[in-house]
């Protein structure tokens, strides 16, 4: 694809400045979506309130953030790509400050919401720029770069939230923000105004922006809020699934007939876009599901506090930086869908691999399967991301990267509430055939009592002693079940990924980076 009109790629120390403070724009926005997940209960219990009521400082950001990417395209399209990407970042600092002082649960969750809103442009903004600033036979190298970054936070994050909460202040997970957003609102407008994209008058497409905020709005709530509440055992999420689900078909409908839509559905026309998001969102939704299930068991089951969770897999985060760069090496001289097999490929050895567990593992064992997924993150993106954009216009990238990442959010939100619904519903079958096989009229429930209490046990302590490991033993075989089937679906996203036309080979010579 040959580049755009416009001004030379950048070269040298002055493309290596723009590259780090675009990769800290996205590396800052992936983080604290996820950095106030592991701090919820210190940010509930600091505040007076419960955990469930605190669980809409999540579901405030997630809702603001699901709607506002979308739009990116409309938004670079009328404003320009660099003013919208760095307005972005101030005011994405701005409401961290605010996060940060926020006096109660009300104000926190209504600076969430700005949070959430502002920040849309970053990632796809951050996304479109790298390629740009690059020269086009170095675009692996942009991608890899952008890549590094949005699967290094979901890692990072964990680690990050449990430190500050386990030795300062919550508030610090959000002005932690500040200094760096101004670095990079700083360097970014300083190293790009001069290479402002041209900007056309665009009506805004009032009842779309309507239809899509009412229809995200509602499934977020529905994704966040659904496994507290029971799912549709609760009026309150039935109901938001039924307005969601008719606010999307009208959405749908609208915006594919619209002369001038707010997101632009006629890019699935395209078959490496479609199919590339199809593989794209599932994968990522198998990672992100797994990023949340190891440690939620760990913490729970395994007395691991959020820190050390955390640490055990640092080590993937640690791999993916020093494969990435190879990677987008490779990337201009292979078939991109040898990459993108190869990272599901080792998702799904990784996942096999944590199949194999025990309660009693140490944590070498546990390292081991992130080294391998560390592998596969340093080419999903890249992989995928080259598929996606094969055969997009220059013009149209902003539009793509944000209907890209758009839907690389609402899949991490769909799986982050299938994961946590099916861990606990799995262990529920698990416990109750184990259950059955601890009966007063078992001899080896009766066999297992006697030996523990010959051991010292007394005779009220020896069943409770089971019943903890059964209840043990039953979030393991869940686990286990879920790492089988994270295992199979990686697998099958493969075959997608060959339906996919063979992306064209970057035009120019391949530069030595």
């Amino acid at each position: 694809m040959t580049a755009a009109a416009g001004p030379a790629p950048l070269k040298g120390g002055a493309l290596a400045l723009i590259a780090f403070a675009l990769a800290l724009g996205t590396f800052m926005q992936v983080l604290d979506s996820t950095i106030a997940n592991v701090s919820l209960p210190t940010i509930a219990g600091n505040l007076g309130v419960s955990t469930n009521q605190g669980t809409w400082v999540i579901t405030s950001f997630a809702v603001a953030n699901g709607i506002a990417v979308p739009l990116t395209g409309w938004l670079m399209g009328r404003f320009g790509v660099v003013r919208t990407f760095v307005v972005s970042v101030l005011l994405f600092t701005f409401a961290s400050f605010l996060c940060g002082i926020a006096w109660d649960l009300n104000s926190l969750i209504l600076f969430r919401v700005l949070q959430g809103a502002v920040s849309g442009p970053m990632i796809p903004g951050s996304q479109a720029l790298l390629i740009a600033v690059f020269p086009p036979n170095r675009r692996s190298t942009a991608l890899g770069v952008w890549s590094m970054t949005t699967l290094i936070g979901p890692v990072a994050g964990p680690i990050l939230g449990g430190y500050i909460s386990d030795n300062y202040h919550w508030s610090w997970i959000f002005l932690i923000n500040v200094p760096v957003g101004l670095f990079c609102a700083a360097v970014c407008w300083r190293g790009l105004k001069a290479r402002e994209t041209p900007t056309r008058k665009l009506r805004i497409d009032t009842v779309g922006v309507l239809l899509l905020l009412v229809w995200v709005g509602a499934l977020q709530v529905v994704l966040d809020q659904g496994k507290d509440a029971d799912w549709f055992h609760s009026t309150f999420i039935t109901v938001a699934a039924i307005v969601s689900g008719i606010a999307f078909v009208y959405w749908l409908i609208w915006e594919l007939t619209d002369k001038q839509p707010a997101v632009d559905l006629k890019l699935f026309r395209n078959r490496n876009f479609a199919l590339g998001t199809i593989a794209f969102c599932l994968g990522y939704a198998v990672f992100f599901a797994n990023v949340l299930l190891m440690p939620l068991w760990m913490q729970t089951q395994l007395g691991y506090t959020a820190t050390w969770a955390g640490l055990v897999a640092a080590p993937s985060g640690a791999v993916a930086i020093v494969l990435t760069p190879l990677m987008a090496r490779l990337s201009g001289r292979i078939d991109a869908r040898f990459l993108a097999t190869l990272a599901f490929a080792s998702f799904a050895l990784s996942f096999f691999m944590r199949a194999g567990f025990t309660t009693n593992a140490d944590v070498w064992h546990f390292t081991m399967p992130l080294l391998v997924q560390g592998v596969a993150m340093s080419c999903f993106f890249l992989g995928m991301l080259t598929i996606q954009l094969d055969g997009i216009p220059p013009e149209r990238i902003p539009s793509a990267t944000g209907i890209s990442n758009f839907a690389r959010i609402t899949s991490g939100s769909f799986a982050a509430s299938l994961i946590t619904t099916m861990y606990d519903r799995r262990e529920a079958v698990h416990q109750t055939r184990l259950a059955d096989q601890f009966t007063a009229y078992a001899p080896t429930y009766a066999q297992t009592l006697e030996t523990l209490q010959h051991l010292g046990v007394s005779a009220v302590q020896a069943p409770a002693m089971v019943a903890r490991q059964m209840l043990q033993q039953a979030y393991l075989l869940a686990a286990t079940d879920l790492f089988w089937l994270s295992g199979w679906v990686a697998l099958a996203m493969i075959a997608i990924v060959w339906f996919a036309r063979r992306p064209a080979a970057p035009t120019g010579p391949v530069a030595a980076d």
